[in-house]
């Protein structure tokens, strides 16, 4: 099945870091933020290296739990074969499941730690992502020192990094259901118009979600989609409408949640770490919400295949959570 249901699955905790533009964005108030995009290390890679393994120190610790405590970490993020994750994992020594849905990472984490922990066969997991600015731009794009102009519907790669502790002990953040997403290509080519190329696959997973767990779009007091930006948020809104008579009127997008206007984004943040940021240091401290669905949005673009004129495929994944 595409849509699946928990029982007694729980966020226990999270911890959250995040970059230097995103401290002094709408958000602000974060676990840990950086000071520049270095974190007291050499090179970019080794600073999302770093942020990712803050954030696992600092839940263990929050948690007291050691390494042996936890059955598995569960992570990915932007950079070539995962490889922050990867590299962090190797100092934990705790078995490591490594994911790539590109954006769309977390919530595919979440969904995978969500039926280890359903199933009884773990009992502590940590769902981990990050991305850099200076990573991503360089790795998708151009490097940010070339100084490349870029479009208005271009996104800002947030830096960050997020974990999450999900167990089967009875907290206030119940993992729910969740869908798991289709893959869809609409033939956009524009690596700087991402948004368009994650609308339909967003659509598509929220129109499937409601319609495997007969649904309303009512249902839900939020929902929160992952990166789509400022363009990709209208087109979504569009794209529903028109193909699925849905009219989608509680919805947030994360990566226009981050960064203030006056921080020339140009159409919002993208990345990994652009949902979990904003689901954890905003919306769950809204205590209006109570039911959300969160729909991480990934773009599976390869640069070496779009250099070779081929398209753009897109995913999403739904998790639905019950604030108790």
């Amino acid at each position: 099945m595409p849509s699946l249901k928990f029982n007694n699955v729980y966020i226990n905790d999270f911890y959250s870091v995040a970059g230097p533009l995103e401290k002094v964005g709408q958000i602000r108030k974060f676990d840990k933020t950086l000071d520049d995009y270095y974190f007291g290390e050499k090179t970019f890679e080794l600073a999302e290296i770093k942020m990712q393994k803050t954030v696992i120190e600092n839940l263990l610790y929050k948690n007291k739990c050691t390494t042996m405590e936890i059955d598995c970490l569960i992570g990915g993020d932007l950079t070539n074969q995962i490889a922050a994750s990867s590299y962090t994992a190797r100092k934990f020594k705790i078995p490591n499941l490594g994911i790539y849905s590109a954006c769309a990472s977390f919530v595919e984490a979440l969904i995978i730690s969500a039926n280890f922990i359903d199933s009884k066969k773990m009992k502590k997991i940590i769902a981990l992502t990050s991305s850099h600015n200076l990573v991503a731009e360089k790795q998708f794009r151009f490097p940010v020192e070339y100084g490349a102009p870029k479009k208005k519907t271009s996104t800002f790669t947030a830096t960050g990094s997020v974990g999450a502790l999900v167990t089967g002990v009875a907290n206030n953040i119940k993992i729910e259901s969740a869908t798991i997403g289709i893959t869809v290509d609409l033939d956009c080519k524009d690596a700087n118009h991402l948004g368009a190329a994650m609308a339909p696959a967003a659509a598509d997973t929220i129109k499937r979600h409601l319609a495997d767990l007969k649904r309303d779009v009512n249902y839900y007091d939020l929902i929160l989609t992952g990166d789509l930006g400022t363009v990709g948020s209208k087109i979504l809104l569009e794209y529903l409408e028109v193909n699925y008579n849905i009219k989608l009127k509680k919805h947030v997008d994360a990566g226009e949640q981050i960064f203030a206007k006056s921080q020339d984004v140009n159409a919002g943040a993208s990345g990994p770490v652009s949902l979990p940021l904003v689901l954890f240091n905003k919306v769950l401290k809204n205590t209006k919400f109570k039911k959300i669905l969160i729909v991480g949005t990934g773009a599976l673009h390869s640069p070496n295949l779009l250099n070779q004129k081929d398209t753009i495929p897109a995913i999403a994944h739904a998790v639905s959570l019950e604030v108790l």
